[in-house]
């Protein structure tokens, strides 16, 4: 992928989060809380799969 459109999908996606956190707050936080909810979920099943391999 060529630099100039590598720079500009990066930029669009910051954009478009502070756009997104400004004017839809709400939304924001569910959206991050549920992202944090998977990667916490993702992480205790590895820690549970890990533990079962020990025991």
């Amino acid at each position: 992928m060529p630099v100039f459109v590598k720079k500009l999908l990066t930029w669009g996606s910051v954009a478009f989060l502070i756009y997104f956190m400004a004017f839809r707050p709400d939304g924001a936080a569910q959206l991050f809380r549920g992202i944090g909810a998977a990667l916490i979920a993702m992480f205790q099943g590895l820690g549970d799969f890990l533990t079962s391999l020990l025991a």
